[in-house]
């Protein structure tokens, strides 16, 4: 099975713009391909991990992966996905942002000898003449095709600014002169990415005369059609002070039974044939494949001495034996304000804490998680069902823990 087949097989591609051609590519290692990745805070998330994952891949299979960090596209803001505008950046900030990007990325790329490259788009789009990119490239671009790509059409119900209209000319000036510069012939992004994707190769053949290919990555949504790589506390960060290794472990231990399995395929680097055989996994067993998923991906970036701490930890503390030794509260239904409770009266009501006011520094100093993942937030609530059957596992500092479930 050549790395194309895998990646389908994998359920890791949704678009591409001539199959034969990528195929032979990325089969025979003749790939140089890039993906971009925008520098707005100052640590990767789950979001990019599918993404460093795939560049892993394709490397590992003779290709050559760009990693293009968007410090000229940052000063704009990409509209996709958005239904408001990003916020403007400084370039020490997108400078330092940059530089934690390549220290967390190396974890997955190998960029010794020119492996492989980091480029930053601000090398080439911050000295453009606007009057030259009118004339050069924006004759190339149709408005009324624009209008039409999904990405512009969320913005426009709010009101799309045209500082935000250039920024499918500005990612497709990317490609043309990745092309240029390094020979790159192939771009990988998001679905969400697609026609921005499309205008490069369109300019690179209307410039140049030659032809470039593009491949979207199917985005990772949980059962529900929601992106995953966030919590109620905010996104699970790749960086160890933001999420640590025990959160980010916890965070993929806890996704639902219907999502493990495409977690697996798509996300660790397991023999197909090994996560076939789990398909047949029911029950108990599937809280099996969930370790073996949340410690494949803490190895992969944190390492595995981190994942085994982790494992350990979390076994440890959900253990049936710690389980039934650890003091339980009890919430009445006068504890829930239209269904739900809210982090404060749970530590109040639980007996971690004396008083609301404790709760909230507790909170607001970083030590009470729920189920293992940090809360941060003092208006962060729980739903009623949460606390059924076997409850949840609020914890704050490092020793103190309750089991709380629901009368």
């Amino acid at each position: 099975m050549g790395i194309y087949e895998e990646l389908k097989a994998r359920g890791l591609i949704a678009q591409v713009t001539d199959e034969p051609l990528i195929r032979d590519l990325v089969n025979n290692g003749k790939a140089t391909f890039y993906i971009g990745f925008d520098p707005t805070a100052d640590s990767l998330h789950v979001g990019h991990f599918m993404a460093l994952c795939l560049m892993k891949r394709l490397q590992e299979a003779g290709n050559k992966p760009i990693a293009l960090i968007g410090g000229g596209t940052a000063m704009i803001g990409d509209p996709s996905g958005r239904t408001d505008m990003r916020q403007m950046m400084t370039p020490e900030t997108i400078q330092h942002n940059c530089d934690c990007f390549k220290k967390q990325m190396s974890r997955f790329i190998d960029f010794s000898d020119g492996k492989a490259l980091m480029v930053n788009n601000a090398d080439w789009l911050m000295d453009l003449n606007y009057v030259e990119v009118l004339r050069e490239v924006g004759a190339h671009f149709s408005v009324n095709r624009m209008l039409t790509a999904e990405c512009y059409k969320q913005r426009m119900e709010k009101g799309l600014s045209f500082l935000e209209f250039n920024y499918m000319i500005m990612q497709s000036y990317d490609f043309y002169m990745l092309y240029q510069k390094y020979g790159c012939n192939l771009q990988f992004g998001g679905d969400d990415q697609w026609s921005n994707m499309l205008g490069g190769t369109e300019l690179i053949r209307r410039k140049l005369g030659k032809d470039a290919s593009a491949m979207t990555i199917t985005l990772l949504l949980n059962s529900e059609g929601k992106k995953m790589g966030k919590t109620q506390s905010g996104a699970v960060w790749l960086d160890p002070e933001k999420t640590s290794p025990f959160e980010f472990y916890q965070y993929w231990r806890n996704v639902a039974d219907a999502d493990v399995l495409k977690c697996l395929r798509m996300l660790t680097f397991l023999p197909l044939e090994q996560i076939d055989e789990m398909d047949k996994w029911e029950g108990a067993q599937l809280n099996t494949a969930k370790e073996i998923l949340a410690f494949e991906l803490t190895k992969l970036v944190h390492g595995e001495e981190e994942a085994t701490k982790a494992q350990e930890g979390a076994r440890a503390l959900f253990s049936s034996g710690n389980a039934a030794d650890m003091p339980t509260a009890e919430l009445s239904d006068e504890d829930f304000a239209d269904g739900s409770v809210d982090i404060l009266t749970l530590l109040h009501k639980s007996g971690l804490v004396a008083s609301k006011s404790e709760a909230r520094r507790a909170v607001q100093q970083g030590g009470v998680a729920v189920d293992g993942e940090k809360v941060s937030d003092i208006a962060t609530t729980f739903a009623k069902a949460d606390f059924e059957g076997e409850g949840k596992v609020v914890r704050k500092g490092k020793k103190n823990f309750r089991k709380v479930i629901a009368k």
